[in-house]
C-alpha cells in the first residue's frame, strides 16, 4: 500500500480545521508576457494567466477577500488561505508587494498566504518581503516549474533554465518558506521516464507538489499546435496511470496539493474529459484504489484541485 500526504488533511493538522483557498488577483503581469523575456508567455498559459477563477483585482485587498469569501460561503468555511494565483505574483515593486500581501495576511479570517510566481522573479528585496510576511503567518510560495528538462522548457517558452529554479528553492528554504512546485504531465516530446525524473527531483527538493495533465486552452500557442496536429494530449486512462506512478515515487513528507487541473469549460479545447470534474475525481479514486494508493490517514473524502 502506498500512502500519500494529501493537502486537506495536512491543512487540518496545521490549522486545526479545514481551510479553503480564496483565489485573488494581485494586479500583476509576467516577464514572459510584457516583453522583458517574451510577449507570448508559456505556450499553455491562458489570457487570464491561469487564474480564471480568481476574484478580479481591486485596490482594496480586504474587499477582494470578502468578495471571494462570498463565492465560497456555501462551503461554510471559517478559515482561509489568501491565494494570489494568476500570472507572476512577485513580479512587482517590493513596496507594492509588501502592501498587498500584508493587507491579505492581516485579514482576521486568513490563516496563511499562498503566492504563485516564477523562480526568476525572486530578487533579494522580494525575498526580504517574503521573509517578513512569513513571520506574521505561514507563507507558501508556488513555483511554476512544469518540467526539469531544459529542452522541453524551451519548447514551451518557459523562459528560464532549471538552475534558476534550483537557486530559487534554495533561497526560499534558507528563509524558512514552504515551497510548492507545479508540474505538468504530458508535455510535448516528454516520455514517461522524463516525467518521472521531474517528479523524483522535485520530490527531493520541495515541500508540496501540484500535478496536472497538459490542457489546451483557447487563445494559446498550444491551441494552434494542437489544431495543426503537432501536439497530442493524454487520454484519461494514460493520465491516471501516470498519476499513480508519480504518487508512488514521491517521499511521504511531500504534500500533494493537486491531483488534476480544473480548467474553465468555456476555454477548454482538449482533453474534454477534464471538463467533468466530478467524473475525473471519481476516476482518480478508482485508479488509486486499484493501485493501493491511499491518503496517509486512510481518508479519501476530499481531493483538492
Amino acid at each position: 500500500m502506498y500512502k500519500y500526504n494529501g493537502l486537506s488533511e495536512n491543512l487540518i493538522s496545521v490549522f486545526g480545521e479545514k481551510v479553503y483557498k480564496l483565489s485573488l488577483d494581485g494586479g500583476m503581469t509576467c516577464p514572459n508576457r510584457d516583453g522583458t523575456l517574451s510577449y507570448g508567455g508559456c505556450i499553455f498559459c491562458s489570457d487570464g494567466g491561469s487564474g480564471e477563477f480568481a476574484e478580479p483585482f481591486c485596490d482594496d485587498i480586504g474587499l477582494q477577500i470578502e468578495r471571494a469569501k462570498e463565492k465560497v460561503k456555501f462551503k461554510a468555511k471559517s478559515k482561509y488561505i489568501a491565494y494570489f494565483q494568476n500570472f507572476s505574483n512577485t513580479y512587482g515593486e517590493p513596496r507594492f508587494l509588501k502592501k498587498i500581501f500584508t493587507a491579505a495576511i492581516s485579514h482576521p479570517d486568513v490563516v496563511a498566504l499562498s503566492i504563485a510566481t516564477r523562480p526568476d522573479c525572486l530578487g533579494t528585496e522580494v525575498l526580504n518581503v517574503l521573509k517578513d510576511l512569513n513571520k506574521i503567518k505561514p507563507l507558501y510560495v508556488e513555483l511554476g516549474l512544469q518540467t526539469i528538462h531544459d529542452k522541453t522548457a524551451k519548447f514551451i517558452n518557459r523562459g528560464y533554465d532549471l538552475v534558476v529554479y534550483l537557486k530559487a528553492v534554495e533561497e526560499l528554504k534558507k528563509i524558512g518558506i514552504n515551497v510548492v512546485t507545479h508540474l505538468i504531465l504530458g508535455l510535448p516530446g516528454e516520455t514517461e521516464q522524463m516525467i518521472l525524473e521531474s517528479v523524483r527531483l522535485v520530490g527531493q527538493l520541495t515541500d508540496g507538489i501540484k500535478l496536472q495533465n497538459l490542457q489546451v486552452l483557447k487563445g494559446t500557442e498550444l491551441e494552434r499546435l494542437y489544431n495543426s496536429g503537432q501536439v497530442k494530449v493524454l487520454d484519461k486512462e494514460e493520465y491516471l496511470d501516470l498519476l499513480c506512478k508519480c504518487i508512488k515515487i514521491l517521499p511521504p513528507n511531500v504534500v500533494i496539493h493537486r491531483l488534476t487541473g480544473d480548467p474553465p469549460k468555456k476555454i477548454l479545447v482538449a482533453p474534454q474529459w477534464c471538463a467533468n470534474k466530478k467524473d475525473t475525481l471519481n476516476s482518480i479514486r478508482r485508479a488509486f484504489s486499484l493501485q493501493n494508493v491511499v491518503q496517509g490517514d486512510d481518508s479519501d473524502d476530499e481531493f483538492r484541485l
